[in-house]
């Protein structure tokens, strides 16, 4: 695709354009490695171990090795195109130029953008909630959450907005504070088995939900699970912020999900060891029990702090791809051209984190609770991912200049199935998820169509992406 910029309205003879300012590439293999790990830990394990104990029993530590193996497998999906293309759009950016339909692209790009805006709305929610918790504020739930949380998103806009050197510094000190919590319950809990203290046998101990049996009880503890293994696709959005894409995203990219996979199994058995499996599942703070239950001497205070810190870490990374997914597939022309922008002094995509951060507040106003929104997250995304694994494949034929890295083609096959599957109500996905992500993706017909209209009168349809 040609860069010379159009002819219209704006064009004066013979005098080019003015250059848009490029992106700041400053992110080198640690801050990537810690922007990774910073983006999978956070909400999901904080919030949901004690959900997925309710489905598995003791084996709590299973459904995140499976969706751990799913996300390993799509990653690797994900490694080969981000090599080939290393440009900010991610998903959205593959599915263009591997089917090339206007349509299918925006979808896409929409459906990534919901579920990091959604994802990091629960994390604002979260936040504000457990503020009241540490402190003792005696919020009621209503417009004091709400009100925090929507201050608490004009914060992350503000970081945002600073620069990705800021943010991505900022999340170095989050990641390092959310990883300190979830070391401090692999401690407990270790110190707990060797001392002989709680119940090791807990983690082989099954026991299915309701009338499933033991597969399908995984299965459906599994869509719980993978909620806490998203976010690594995240950081292809930061590819046109990365020093040396192409060298680095292999390594880093499988190191911080084994990272954060042995992290989530300790977590798990360390849980599962201190608290039984129904009462870890009560209420919306399982590793707190944890702690209490292990080493009662510890301040709870200061632990309620560290998740609210962990929670708003997953908030200000997924703004930070949600905002750059919009620049990038701006610059695709699928989404306006003004959604492109980029601060002439910040250097930062300005348009498209005020419009990320506006939709932000409408969920954080108007959409309910964590396990809903958590859920519809991981929906969104496994269609995604099942596109993604699709587009590796067709996207073969179309080779490029430079070397990159290349998948097994069996793994983007098994990463399709996989999670083409997970995303079925055989799952026993609750009902309120499909019906959330279908309002998202129905306002996103919408705005495709006003996209589509604003296009053509502008420059009329945009063409699919070509070498």
């Amino acid at each position: 695709m040609s860069n010379t910029p159009p002819t219209g309205a704006g064009a004066t003879g013979s005098t080019p354009p003015a250059a848009e300012p490029t992106l700041h590439r400053v992110m080198g293999p640690w801050l990537l490695l810690l922007f990774i790990v910073g983006d999978v830990l956070g909400t999901g394990i904080y919030a949901l171990t004690g959900q997925v104990a309710k489905e598995v029993g003791g084996v709590v530590w299973l459904p995140f090795v499976v969706a751990f193996a799913v996300a390993v497998v799509t990653a690797f999906s994900y490694l080969e195109l981000v090599t080939k293309y290393p440009k900010a759009a991610g998903a959205a950016l593959y599915a263009h130029k591997a089917f090339g339909i206007h349509f299918v692209t925006f979808i896409v790009a929409f459906a990534v953008m919901c579920s990091g805006i959604t994802s990091a709305s629960t994390a604002s929610r979260a936040f504000a909630a457990n503020l009241s918790q540490a402190f003792d504020l005696g919020f009621e739930g209503g417009l004091g959450i709400t009100l925090v949380g929507l201050g608490f998103m004009a914060l992350v806009a503000a970081v945002n907005f600073r620069g990705v050197s800021e943010s991505v510094k900022f999340n170095v000190l989050l990641t390092c504070v959310e990883l300190s919590g979830l070391l401090v319950i692999i401690f407990i809990g270790m110190s707990a088995i060797l001392g002989g203290e709680g119940d090791v046998s807990r983690i082989t101990q099954f026991s299915a939900a309701g009338d499933r049996g033991a597969f399908w009880s995984v299965i459906a503890a599994t869509t719980l699970a993978f909620f806490a293994m998203v976010g690594f696709e995240d950081s292809v959005n930061m590819a046109e912020e990365c020093k040396d894409p192409v060298r680095h995203f292999p390594k880093v990219l499988l190191a911080g999900l084994v990272i954060t996979g042995l992290i989530y199994v300790l977590v798990s058995i360390s849980a599962i060891t201190l608290v039984a499996p129904d009462k870890l599942g009560e209420g919306e703070t399982p590793l707190l029990q944890v702690v209490q239950a292990g080493a009662p001497g510890f301040p709870l205070e200061v632990f309620g702090v560290i998740t609210m810190f962990a929670v708003a870490n997953s908030a200000l990374i997924n703004m930070l791809m949600a905002s750059r997914l919009v620049y990038g597939m701006s610059r695709e022309h699928v989404l306006p051209p003004v959604l492109g922008k980029v601060h002439a002094v910040r250097r930062t995509p300005y348009f498209a984190i005020g419009f990320t951060t506006l939709l932000a507040f409408g969920l954080i106003t108007f959409v309910g609770e964590v396990p809903a929104l958590g859920g519809t997250t991981a929906l969104l995304l496994l269609c995604v991912f099942t596109v993604v694994n699709v587009a590796v494949l067709v996207l073969r034929r179309d080779p490029v200049e430079h070397k990159h890295f290349r998948t097994p083609t069996w793994l983007p096959v098994l990463g399709a199935l996989s999670c083409g599957f997970l995303v079925g109500p055989w799952t026993g996905r609750a009902l309120v998820q499909y019906q959330i992500a279908g309002v998202l993706l129905g306002i996103g017909v919408v705005l495709w169509i006003v996209t589509v209209l604003v296009n053509r009168a502008v420059k009329g349809m945009p063409a699919p992406v070509r070498p």
